[in-house]
């Protein structure tokens, strides 16, 4: 059993945390901070959770949380972790941070597509970019989680066997992308108001999303080779999912068979990986579970393979992440408290 904490619990990817750790047989939630309920009961706040969670909601204090709590998960928006987070308080708690402080290693590129200066660049060496399936054995030793973006975890995951196989022309890469609207929190935005996302569909952060350079990253160490990739997310009228549709040009001499393998070796006997082949996955398949369903086609007329990738993005893209990689961290099974597969069907 650990104690866990929660910085930033009344956000969708905090309370869908609050949640899941509510549920988990290992965890006992110790401490849920907030900047703007201190006071009141996380159950006013979701009612849903009235009788799972009642707990009352303290001051985001990451020191007084890390007294308490042997693992804090910080769900806050980029650039407040790295000014809070210490090596004093990495001693004393293992930290998994859902905002994106630590999950670029060149800190020129985080100045460079967050307009922000960082807070701790001593600790950008130690964090470990935490995609589960991918880095297994670095999240079970360190102290500092970086848990991806959602549109990353889905875009990675869909691309990286047919990057780390060489099957494809690194400079083809294209990824369109689709999110829920909880993708942009639960601040009031007029962008996000019902009759502004209902009923429409937009492309957002065109050449310029702070998701792109996570995917180039993790894509670059997959292939030894720096690689670029056009990505383009758009918002769609649905509360939770992604769908990221990509593409790339095939290799001389690749086809069907040679990327059936090349998933088939990568993610075979993986929990939260469904291969569908040509049976193309859809958000409604994944929705509520922290499972990555993933399709693809081979176009023999262009010569271009389509891989196709679905999340939940507040799960698998965001909370259920978090707690699979505390899962590996403290050597429980990897889906406590995790569900793969969605109640209802329809």
């Amino acid at each position: 059993m650990v104690t866990a904490g929660i910085i930033g619990s009344t956000g969708y990817a905090g309370a869908q945390l609050v949640s899941l750790l509510a549920n988990h047989p290992n965890v006992s939630l110790a401490y849920l901070g907030s900047y703007s309920y201190v006071g009141k009961r996380f159950s006013s706040i979701y009612p849903s959770m009235q009788g799972s969670c009642d707990m009352i909601l303290e001051k985001d204090d990451i020191e007084e949380a890390s007294d308490r709590c042997s693992v804090l998960f910080l769900a806050l928006p980029h650039g407040l972790a790295s000014e809070r987070v210490t090596a004093e308080i990495l001693e004393k708690s293992v930290i998994i941070d859902l905002g994106a402080d630590y999950r670029l290693q060149d800190l020129s590129v985080y100045t460079q597509w967050y307009k922000s200066d960082h807070g701790s660049p001593n600790l950008l060496k130690q964090a470990v970019y935490g995609l589960s399936e991918l880095k297994r054995k670095e999240i079970a030793k360190t102290n500092l989680i970086a848990n991806p973006g959602c549109y990353t975890t889905c875009s990675i995951l869909t691309l990286a066997p047919l990057v780390a196989e060489g099957l494809i022309d690194l400079s083809s890469i294209i990824i369109d992308s689709a999110s829920g609207v909880t993708g942009a929190g639960r601040v009031e935005k007029t962008a996000s108001l019902f009759c502004e996302c209902n009923e429409s569909f937009k492309a957002y952060g065109v050449a310029d999303h702070r998701h792109t350079p996570e995917i180039e990253q993790e894509l670059s160490l997959l292939a030894h080779k720096e690689l670029i990739v056009q990505f383009t997310p758009h918002l769609a009228p649905m509360n939770r999912g992604i769908l990221a549709t990509c593409y790339a040009n095939l290799k001389d001499g690749v086809g069907e068979e040679e990327v059936s393998k090349a998933y088939a070796k990568w993610y075979a006997g993986e929990t939260f990986i469904r291969l569908m082949g040509s049976s193309l996955p859809e958000t409604r398949f994944v929705q509520n579970t922290n499972t990555t369903a993933i399709g693809w086609k081979v176009d023999p007329r262009t010569q271009r393979v389509i891989a196709i990738g679905a999340i939940d993005n507040l799960i698998k893209g965001a909370s259920g992440q978090a707690v699979q990689n505390m899962n590996i961290r403290f050597g429980f099974p990897e889906d406590s408290g995790l569900a793969s597969n969605v109640v209802n069907p329809l």
